[in-house]
């Protein structure tokens, strides 16, 4: 029974954690930044890593 509940609380991180991942592509498409639960807090975001979209 022990083992079922770690399997069952392994496989509900993992589904959490795989469903919050994605991409974002400044407005040209000249960079982008991989993020894994919000964009909003992407580290590549927070330093600038893209910077502001070219021209």
């Amino acid at each position: 029974m022990k083992n079922m509940v770690k399997a069952f609380a392994l496989l509900a991180v993992i589904s959490t954690l795989t469903a919050c991942t994605g991409s974002i592509q400044n407005k040209n498409k000249s960079c982008s930044y991989d993020y894994l639960l919000h964009p909003a807090i992407s580290i590549s975001k927070i330093i600038g890593g893209c910077g502001p979209a070219d021209e």
